[in-house]
């Protein structure tokens, strides 16, 4: 087969491994989890299979190999929230709407042929702010479309508004090949609406209020009814802000099911009184990780629910849960020698998919035994992943920057989120205060998987209740989760474990490496 990308430890640049060195994975069967973006070929039609597969945020499984990059050349915006202040030459923060530079789409189009020569993973570009895409029509980002669909033609290409311009432009995204919409929808009351945004600019006016919501409203419903009639995915994303919108997404996700979206991603208010948002200054606080999960899973059976969304910067570059934009800055890749080839990629695609046959199967086995040996009466458990990627279980305790959060029972193991934390170790010295953060992060969770953990973590997890477990060390998550859930059910049974229900985490903001 020759060299090849391993999946193992997706590093940064990718490292070449041979065939015969990777891992070999065991048993037969399909996906295991019911998330609806982990859904595999079997579950969907094989258009919309082929628009997904490879696209870190409309499909759990590719984020776990796939990177995607933002272009901000998107300054303005057409609207106001309550929850969002733009920042403009801010390196330290990793949330929407934040950028470093600001690019031309001459300078987008260069940038992209350097992080798609530097990184092989690299699926998807994405237009995502600091403003909104289509205000003030889009000029900019349909000029990088147009430069994309020339010099890159096989990366995908998508786009995320606000929607209030979204119908003016569906049929032009359509001819760009433009096949990823998503729309910030917090609200189908404008009631609701009205708590959340000050104001918006609309035909030549702006308006303020309930008529602002109310407008806003019916323009994100026609702009979605269209994509769906164009054949465009749409994926929805919601803020939940407890006490305003937290009860009402439940109908916000009822109805951009009925008008067609792909995906729903509730995601956490971003709360500080430091990034200046009048939501953090005035107090209005974000939700705690048990409310989110609460309300994400009363939400199941409606429109899919996407859970593995990091809220990146308008910025961002690599796999979900990193961001390597400092590495692309504009003076850095002046002085690079571009030639795109994508020959590298077309390999490591290949691979993934390869690999991907035998995760199905694999999965599906380590499922079938559980059901097999434990009883239904056995709760589902929550567990922190520490990885690096391509599904396993890859990263140091004190190095990693996230946990990846797996709901695991007798139904299989299902990805339901992630939690930010500082790194413990810094200089080869542990940090007690950035440990206090992961306790803080995980503490919902009965089990921390990790590569590797030193003595003092291992024990101050274990006091706080939290087993550490180091022996799935690089293997694949999900079989592991499923094999310590089928050995913690057998302690269970035999009361040398106990159940850990009722703990509650916090939700971090990342802020940039």
């Amino acid at each position: 087969m020759g060299n090849v990308i391993a999946l193992d430890g997706i590093l940064g640049l990718g490292e070449l491994k041979t065939a015969v060195d990777a891992p070999q994975s065991a048993a037969s069967g399909c996906s295991s989890s019911s998330c609806g973006s982990s859904d595999g070929p079997a579950d969907m039609a094989p258009d919309v299979w082929e628009k997904v597969k490879n696209h870190p945020c409309y499909s759990e499984e590719a984020h776990h190999y796939f990177a995607r990059m933002h272009v901000a050349v998107a300054p303005a915006c057409n609207i106001q929230c309550n929850y969002c202040n733009r920042k403009y030459d801010c390196s330290n923060e990793s949330r929407p709407g934040v950028v470093s530079e600001k690019l031309t789409p001459d300078q987008a189009l260069r940038k992209v042929l350097a992080v798609a020569q530097e990184i092989p993973q690299l699926s998807v570009i994405g237009i995502a702010g600091p403003g909104d895409s289509l205000a003030a029509g889009g000029k900019n980002s349909f000029a990088t479309f147009e430069a994309l669909a020339k010099h890159a033609p096989d990366l995908k290409l998508c786009i995320s508004t606000n929607g209030l311009a979204l119908p003016d432009h569906v049929e032009r995204l359509k001819n760009y090949n433009v096949d990823h919409v998503t729309i910030t929808i917090n609200m189908v009351d404008p009631e609701v609406g009205e708590r959340i945004y000050p104001w918006i600019f609309y035909d030549h006016r702006r308006w303020t209020g309930r008529d602002a919501a109310k407008i806003l409203h019916e323009r994100q419903m026609l702009g979605l009814e269209m994509l769906t009639s164009a054949g465009i995915l749409a994926k929805i994303n919601s803020v939940m802000i407890p006490g305003i919108n937290d009860e009402h997404l439940k109908d916000v996700n009822k109805a951009v099911k009925s008008r067609g979206a792909f995906l729903h991603n509730i995601m956490p208010l971003i709360s500080d009184p430091a990034h200046g948002t009048h939501f953090g200054l005035t107090g209005q606080r974000g939700p705690t990780a048990q409310e989110l999960k609460l309300l994400q899973d009363e939400c199941e059976g409606g429109a899919k629910l996407m859970r593995h969304c990091r809220q990146c910067r308008a910025d961002a570059v690599g796999l979900l849960g990193e961001d390597r934009g400092a590495e692309f800055t504009t003076e850095k890749i002046e002085a690079l020698e571009l030639k795109f080839d994508d020959s590298v990629r077309r390999e490591y695609r290949e691979h993934v998919e390869s690999e991907r046959a035998e995760r199905h199967r694999s999965k599906a086995a380590a499922q079938a035994e559980v059901q097999e040996v434990v009883g239904d009466d056995v709760a589902p458990i929550l567990i922190a992943v520490a990885t690096k990627g391509g599904e396993r279980i890859n990263e140091h305790f004190g190095h990693a920057k996230e946990f990846q959060i797996y709901e695991v029972g007798v139904h299989g193991a299902k990805f339901v989120g992630h939690r930010r934390v500082e790194e413990y170790c810094e200089g080869g010295e542990g940090n007690d205060d950035a440990l206090d953060v992961v306790l803080a992060a995980i503490n919902d969770c009965a089990a921390v998987f990790v590569a590797k953990i030193g003595g003092c973590p291992k024990k101050s997890l274990e006091a706080a209740g939290i087993e550490p477990v180091d022996r799935f060390a690089f293997e694949y998550i999900e079989e592991s989760a499923l094999t310590y859930f089928k050995d913690y059910a057998e302690r269970l049974a035999q009361g040398t474990a106990t159940s850990r229900s009722g703990h509650d985490a916090v939700i971090r903001p990342a802020m940039r490496a």
